[in-house]
């Protein structure tokens, strides 16, 4: 059976743990160590479990720990060559990957890592490179796409094979519009290379859910410029004026920012 736990999912750190019983992988390590190794005890996990790291992208929130924890553990980084060259540019990173941790991988390429069949893909952002993933393990199907500026044609394919579905809903436009943030923040947000609306995250879920898909996690909430109970409710709204009704054609879970939530089961 395979295990999907959130560790961190927003401004504030990035990380998300794949598990069986004998293998498992983290994808991003934008959380501090320490917080790491908490929550891992509070779980009744070992982090010895971890034997590899997927990337998506080298903005600090996904990677400011990925070096350490690396070096700490002795895991491989897997992540493309513009990715790698991003993190060792990146002055938030105060310990760069290990030379001989550095796993090269090219989007739309499939891999075997460890228990998991991998296969990178592009998705639009405003770092270096940016890629999300399409896993499968023993017949299960999972996606992650996060940090998002818009949806293309490969992002729709890969939310169409999935069972189980890590998917941005970053901000709600009016409630961005309206908030804090200078222009060019907005605009950046907003944008093609930016994040993806609750709107455009409901819109891709109503045109490419399929009946495999069984589980949904809304992922990368702003703190700012959205509310998991506004991004939940929207969602829903449009889904259903789609004929989709989530909890019955497909479970929808929003994942905490700061802290983890329950341990989800995938069969």
């Amino acid at each position: 059976m395979l295990k999907f736990l959130s560790i961190g999912s927003g401004s504030s750190g990035n990380c998300y743990l794949l598990y069986s019983d004998t293998d498992a992988l983290i994808i991003d390590c934008g959380v501090g160590i320490r917080t790491m190794k908490k929550h891992f005890h509070d779980y009744g996990l070992q982090l010895s479990m971890i034997h590899n790291i997927l990337v998506t992208h080298d903005h600090a929130d996904h990677v400011k720990s990925v070096g350490s924890f690396s070096a700490d553990h002795k895991l491989p980084v897997y992540a493309t060559k513009e990715v790698h060259a991003g993190i060792d540019r990146n002055w938030c990173i105060r310990k760069k990957v290990n030379p001989e941790s550095v796993r090269l991988i090219e989007k739309n390429r499939e891999y075997r890592i460890g228990e998991f069949t991998v296969t990178p893909f592009a998705v639009p952002h405003d770092s270096t490179d940016c890629v999300g993933y399409y896993i499968e393990h023993e017949g299960i199907r999972f996606t992650l796409v996060t940090d998002c500026g818009h949806v293309t044609e490969e992002i729709r394919k890969y939310v169409g094979l999935a069972n189980y579905l890590v998917i941005e809903a970053n901000h709600e436009p009016e409630k961005l519009a309206a908030g804090p943030y200078p222009a060019y923040l907005k605009e950046r947000i907003s944008g093609p290379i930016g994040h993806l609306s609750n709107g455009e995250c409901a819109t891709l879920l109503a045109e490419n859910a399929t009946p495999e898909l069984r589980y949904v996690w809304l992922c990368h909430l702003s703190d700012e410029n959205n509310h998991p109970e506004l991004a939940r409710k929207t969602i829903e709204s449009i889904l259903r004026a789609n004929g989709i009704v989530p909890g019955k054609d497909f479970g929808l879970e929003v994942l905490k920012r700061k802290t983890p939530g329950e341990v989800y089961e995938m069969k």
